[in-house]
């Protein structure tokens, strides 16, 4: 139950509290017999038990009156909105497939890029070599629909599975299903 909730019951429970003990209304001599007294049930030892949530807390309030609060006093802290578990990440999702620009950043993709080239060519030759930004662009598209089919496939891996969550093993799994070009080709 919800807070408000809360405060209602024990306010409802406080104001049955005090019309009985005000004797407003029937008294107990006087009320028509109910359906449990005609059958003989007894009232239960120790008072008044089982009345559900909030029977100690009738007489308390816990909610702070408008009097009670000053002028200058400082403010409740508030509490910040959350969205349910799940919100952020479909908004992300959706996010993602309406946008059509790379998600990786381009110049640390540039410099891997470069990087790779140098430990694969010569020295002499990785030294001198110069790239055209549509050739890094142009692997920069296909690494990053590389990526997107691997993980789609990686997905579908972990669903299979029954879990929601992907693992190393699913994008293993992934890979070895598709072959030595990986889905390419």
């Amino acid at each position: 139950m919800a807070p408000r909730g809360r405060a209602r019951a024990a306010a409802a429970a406080s104001t049955t509290t005090t019309r009985r003990a005000s004797g407003g209304g029937e008294s107990s001599k006087d009320a028509a017999p109910t359906a449990s007294s005609s059958r003989g049930a007894k009232p239960s030892p120790g008072g008044q038990r089982g009345r559900g949530r909030g029977a100690g807390r009738a007489g308390k309030t816990t909610t702070a009156r408008q009097s009670d609060v000053q002028p200058g006093d400082p403010l409740p802290p508030t509490r910040r909105h959350r969205y349910h578990p799940g919100t952020v990440a479909l908004k992300e999702i959706r996010r993602y497939q309406r946008s059509w620009d790379l998600l990786l950043l381009k110049l640390p993709f540039a410099r891997l890029v470069r990087e790779v080239a140098l430990d694969i060519l010569p020295a002499e030759v990785g030294e001198e070599l110069r790239w055209q930004s549509q050739a890094i662009q142009a692997l920069q598209e296909a690494t990053e629909a590389f990526l997107v089919h691997l993980f789609e496939d990686t997905n579908l891996c972990a669903i299979h599975a029954k879990r929601v969550t992907i693992m190393q093993k699913d994008i293993q799994l992934a890979r070895r299903i598709r072959g030595a070009w990986g889905g390419v080709g």
